[in-house]
């Protein structure tokens, strides 16, 4: 698994350098396809329950699953790049979002507390403690800035197959759910909105928008339980 994630770091890292004013979403898949391929990796996206691409590229209002394709990134845009590989029968999973040239200082606070809300919920990936604690920590911190949370997806777990048990939620009340044990990884994700939590699917049955138009951000780290606490194992994206 920490090859994988280095294999989803690294490319990641090497998307965010392309993210910029002109480009297309399509560009960044075909790159990071390429990639993955290059470095003995599986796009672990492509052709999961249909999905067509290899990463979801997800702007402004789009919440995720948003599909590559002809649409040009602009400045002022920000966008959101979920992206994993497998390698040697095991995944990494990892997401960022990313401001496209100069953004409003909305958006960077956006960017900037959905961070802060995945970082928090990390730090309560310790032995001992309940999947919950994990949940409470984004909550509290991404409401507490005047932000809502996404219901509709969460995080998961992850090794031999992309999503597996147990869900991780981005909300909840703490101390509830399975105790947190050494050996566990989970892909913690936040999905963070700037206005109400409510979200619709688009007409291409995957990408996911706020039903009020406002933004969203999402960032994602897939996280080792270890017996001296959160391993992250995607910790350069």
């Amino acid at each position: 698994m920490r090859s994988a994630c280095r294999i989803v770091r690294e490319i990641l890292s090497l998307l965010k350098e392309e993210v910029k004013p002109g480009v297309s979403t399509l560009v960044l898949d075909h790159l990071a396809e390429k990639q993955a391929r290059k470095m003995g990796a599986r796009p672990a996206f492509k052709g999961y329950s249909g999905y067509p691409y290899s990463v979801c590229c997800s702007i402004n209002e789009q919440v995720v699953h948003g599909m590559p394709g002809d649409r040009v990134l602009l400045e002022g845009d920000i966008v959101s790049l979920d992206y994993g590989v497998v390698y040697d029968g095991y995944f990494g999973d990892a997401a960022v979002t990313l401001p496209v040239g100069r953004i409003s200082e909305s958006a960077e606070k956006l960017i900037r507390v959905t961070s802060e809300s995945l970082d928090l919920g990390i730090d309560q990936a310790c032995p001992g403690n309940r999947l919950s604690d994990i949940s409470h920590a984004v909550q509290k911190h991404a409401e507490g800035q005047g932000f809502s949370v996404v219901r509709e997806f969460v995080g998961h777990g992850i090794g031999k197959s992309l999503h597996e048990s147990p869900q991780v939620p981005n909300f909840g009340l703490p101390g509830k759910g399975i105790k947190l044990k050494p050996g566990m990884v989970l892909a913690i994700e936040p999905m963070i909105n700037q206005l109400g939590p409510e979200v619709r699917i688009l007409g291409d049955g995957w990408t996911a928008v706020t039903l009020d138009g406002g933004l969203s951000a999402h960032f994602e780290h897939t996280v080792a339980i270890t017996e001296n606490g959160p391993d992250i194992l995607t910790s350069v994206c």
